[in-house]
């Protein structure tokens, strides 16, 4: 197992996505909405943080968390009310 952070997170991401395309397979996929969304925010995440560096600046990481997760939110709450 390599320490490599870098190569972690490419390893996470990639299972995070392969994790979303099985759950598309599922037959009601409007209720497993919020479940995508989260896997995606859990990406977006690891790509701010350690592809693009904001895991040193913790004021621009918490910003950036912030409007992220507002979007799954809102993205969320329209999917549930759908």
């Amino acid at each position: 197992m390599t320490r490599d952070p870098l190569i972690r997170a490419w390893g996470l991401l990639v299972a995070l996505s392969m994790a979303g395309a099985l759950i598309t397979r599922a037959p009601d996929v409007t209720g497993l909405a919020v479940v995508i969304l989260a896997l995606s925010f859990v990406k977006a995440r690891l790509i701010l943080h350690h592809y693009l560096g904001l895991a040193d600046a913790p004021s621009w990481r918490r910003g950036f968390d912030m409007v992220v997760a507002g979007v799954c939110v809102l993205l969320a709450a329209l999917a549930l009310l759908a």
